[in-house]
């Protein structure tokens, strides 16, 4: 099992600027840290993929999905968009050896409405053939892209296992699977150990280890016994990687929600989040 920590921990948004983010979770005994790209353009992939060798540090991608990425919205231009990002994050996932690039790739965080249902399916339906043409990409280039299930009040259309399953069914790409978020999940599902056996390992990719209230791995009210156990089940042996946001930008905030410190310090988090997933999984 590899252990990894998001930027987002410490940085929103993540730049060239933080670059001895990777020498520090290297020496916190994380094996990877997890790039959220915010911001493509703030970002020296050869930096980061040059620091990440000389530490022996592997690299993930996540994304971050605005109104102006969203390839569910009504506003083709808005979907155009989301639809360049994406595949700008498979190519960059590619060129930095991540075998993944996740998130919450159908719609924008924070696009909470109550919609008709010929509403719903017609932003289905655009979702779907964006993902089928992202899909083909992703086979090209060898990366898997993750689908992330959130919960309620961050989307309005995909909030459970099931219906991720539904999509990445019906889109039928061999390389999109699903990201599962144990902090949403503890949320939506009624049973987050019967969700990861349902999801099954051939379609779980990756998993974000979080507590049910963001903050420190273990310090909450998360069934991980019984996560480990189904994790090691299905024989999963993807990385679990900490994503929670200690210096959250206001658009961040307002999208996750987070309006109060969520532990004593960024660098606490991440150093007692790694030793509870050692103590754990190991």
């Amino acid at each position: 099992m590899l252990f990894g920590a998001s930027t987002f921990i410490w940085a929103s948004p993540f730049s060239t600027q933080q670059i001895d983010l990777l020498t520090k979770v290297k020496n916190m005994g994380y094996d990877i840290l997890e790039i959220a790209v915010e911001d493509t353009r703030i970002i020296d992939w050869e930096v980061v993929k040059t620091v990440a060798r000389d530490l022996d540090l592997k690299i993930t991608i996540s994304g971050a999905f605005g109104t102006e990425r969203d390839i569910s919205s009504v506003e083709p231009f808005y979907r155009q968009l989301g639809k360049e990002y994406i595949m700008d994050c498979i190519r960059i996932a590619a060129d930095v050896g991540s075998p993944i690039f996740g998130g919450p790739v159908y719609s924008a965080v924070g696009k909470t409405r109550l919609v008709s249902d010929e509403q719903k399916k017609q932003e289905r339906a655009w979702c779907v053939e964006i993902l089928q043409e992202i899909g083909k990409m992703a086979v090209d280039l060898g990366v898997v892209v993750g689908l992330e299930p959130l919960n309620r009040f961050e989307t309005d259309m995909i909030n459970t296992v099931d219906q991720a399953l539904s999509i990445v069914g019906e889109v039928a790409s061999p390389n999109l699977k699903i990201v599962l978020d144990t902090f949403h999940a503890n949320i939506e599902e009624k049973d987050i150990p019967a969700a990861i056996r349902q999801i099954g390992k051939d379609l779980l990719c990756h998993v974000q280890g979080n507590e049910s209230d963001r903050g420190t791995p273990g310090t909450g009210h998360l069934e991980w016994t019984g996560i480990q156990e189904a994790l090691h089940e299905i024989g999963y042996e993807g990385a679990i990687v900490i994503e929670t946001f200690g210096q959250p930008s206001k658009e961040l905030a307002r999208a996750a929600c987070i309006w109060r410190p969520l532990a004593n310090s960024a660098d606490e988090l991440a150093s007692e989040g790694l030793a509870f997933y050692q103590k754990l999984f190991l």
